[in-house]
């Protein structure tokens, strides 16, 4: 897979708000817990929190360099789905928040553009390819 180009923006976007959403337990569980409600396992919300920063300064370097490996975008749109996943379930359960919901909004347009993006990065290597390449199956 080619390298895809459309990416950029949107790489740098959730990896900005991965940072963001990542570090801020880590740097105040109080205002944290305040708008997410009380956690029992402190450190699992600084385990996932590390994590989620973690994915968001690589994202942030991508989207900053202007290439977006296949890989990154694997992260990307494989994280935000997982994410979104865990947001809807758990507060529909009780477990958590419903403010969860809110943050299952933005992961699920995150996987949405992600999609997007790899379907017009498809698009366009196959309209580049040869009628000969494109009937041999080869493109």
């Amino acid at each position: 897979m080619a390298m895809i180009r459309l990416t950029p923006a949107l790489a740098l976007g959730q990896g900005l708000y991965y940072l963001a959403t990542g570090v801020w337990p880590l740097l105040s569980m109080r205002t944290f817990e305040a708008v997410t409600g009380p956690k029992a396992d402190r450190w699992l919300v600084k385990t996932v929190g590390v994590l989620v920063a973690v994915i968001g300064a690589a994202l942030t370097m991508a989207g900053r360099r202007g290439r977006v490996a296949p890989e990154a975008v694997a992260i990307a749109a494989g994280s935000a789905a997982g994410l979104a996943a865990i947001d809807t379930v758990y507060p529909v359960k009780g477990r958590i928040s419903k403010i969860y919901l809110l943050d299952a909004v933005v992961e699920v347009a995150l996987v949405a553009g992600w999609a997007l993006a790899v379907a017009r990065a498809g698009g366009a290597r196959r309209s580049r390819a040869t009628p000969v390449a494109r009937r041999a199956g080869i493109a």
